[in-house]
């Protein structure tokens, strides 16, 4: 009896033990398993990039959008020789103003010349061929009135029995001969006239030539450009490339072309008042308008673009120069502000990441106002609820997922 009870302890003792290694062997194994499931949450939140995000803030109401525009000539044209020849004589110089209809240049065009006074002559001699079918016409018309009484006395004749039948017929094909013969000249007098037509339309041609040998100003301007002297040969474009001899530029009245982003297209209507400001006049400003836009958004730029004429009858201003156009618009244009550390320079231009609710990314491609220094005024392409990465790298793509670190107030 003792024997069976120390057995049954020893096997109870056993199984004990087997429950207990049983234990902490199945108590490893659900830590190294918790510890793999940690570390490999772990790395996938390492894979993740953590970034931090801003608020766009609520730029001031502002009635004024400051943007750079191009100043041109109203009128910008090249002053090219209609005649072919030498320079004979210049009369002007670059920076020179000078009105419509002033002599600019003249040119020696001596082939010219001898066309026309072969021209003349040709329509003198087609003029003689003229009048001397007109005295052929009248003398065939005598002609024939003679034919016609005498053709009628032998009918007469004939009807009495005092003739031959034979000499009537020859009286009568005489006038039918010379009736003929006046419908010839008047067909050779309408020959004629044509032939003068055509000679007075070439010496007319050649006038008009001839009268290019004298180059004029086509309008009010300054001539921006010399490109001939005297001596020189000008080619009117005949059997070579024509040559340009001067520039023109009417200043009085100045274009000035802004590309205005398009939140703010609506506003951008003929009327609007605008105020030029260049650099080298200091706290000076030149009064415009605004007086057409193209209709239509560039999609390249998302911007429309506009003109503003700008008298510049003082001449003060200069074609080609740049200018911060100060555009008036009739209603306050909402605008919202930036860090400028938010902002990604790449080849489709100024983009900004925003993070999407679901966590993913979007690189947005955004139109600027204002340089405030640290800030900048976007006044296209964002919300005012979307949240900007601040510091995004360099190699951040849309569609990748991000984690936010802290959400800046606006």
């Amino acid at each position: 009896m003792a024997q069976g009870r120390r057995g049954a302890r020893l096997a109870l003792v056993l199984i004990v033990l087997l429950l207990g290694t049983a234990g902490i062997v199945t108590w490893g194994i659900q830590a190294r398993i918790k510890t793999a499931a940690a570390v490999k949450q772990q790395t996938l939140e390492l894979a993740v990039p953590t970034v931090s995000v801003v608020r766009p803030k609520r730029g001031a109401m502002k009635d004024e959008v400051v943007l750079p525009g191009n100043i041109q000539a109203f009128t910008d044209s090249p002053i090219y020789a209609r005649a072919s020849g030498y320079l004979k004589g210049w009369q002007v110089d670059i920076g020179a103003r000078v009105k419509a209809g002033q002599v600019l240049a003249e040119i020696d065009a001596p082939e010219l010349d001898q066309q026309v006074r072969q021209a003349e002559a040709a329509l003198a001699q087609s003029r003689a061929a003229l009048e001397q079918a007109r005295a052929m016409h009248e003398q065939g018309r005598t002609n024939e009135e003679l034919a016609k009484v005498t053709a009628q006395r032998w009918s007469n004749l004939l009807g009495k029995g005092a003739v031959s039948r034979q000499e009537n017929d020859q009286y009568q094909a005489q006038y039918q001969a010379q009736l003929a013969n006046v419908q010839a000249l008047e067909k050779a007098i309408n020959a004629a006239q044509s032939t003068v037509s055509s000679e007075e339309a070439n010496l007319a041609r050649l006038r008009e030539l001839q009268a290019y040998e004298i180059v004029k100003a086509p309008f009010d301007g300054v001539i921006t450009a010399r490109n001939t002297d005297v001596g020189a040969l000008v080619n009117a474009g005949n059997g070579g490339p024509a040559q340009e001899l001067f520039h023109m530029a009417s200043t009085a009245t100045l274009r000035v072309y802004v590309r205005l982003p398009q939140v703010y297209s609506r506003s951008a209507v003929p009327g609007v008042t605008a105020e030029l400001v260049l650099s080298e006049f200091p706290g000076r400003r030149f009064a415009g308008k605004l007086v057409r836009n193209a209709e239509a958004i560039d999609p390249a730029t998302r911007t429309l673009l506009i003109e503003v004429d700008v008298d510049n009858r003082s001449g003060a201003l200069l074609p080609g120069a740049y200018a911060a156009v100060h555009l008036k618009l009739p209603a306050a244009a909402p605008s919202l502000i930036l860090p400028v550390n938010a902002l990604l320079f790449r080849t489709e231009g100024l983009q900004v990441g925003v993070v999407s609710p679901e966590g993913r990314v979007e690189l947005v491609s955004v139109i600027l106002g204002k340089d405030y220094g640290t800030e900048v005024e976007v006044v296209s392409g964002i919300a005012e609820d979307d949240r900007v990465i601040v510091n995004p790298p360099d190699s951040l793509t849309s569609g990748v997922t991000v984690r936010v670190a802290e959400t800046e107030g606006r």
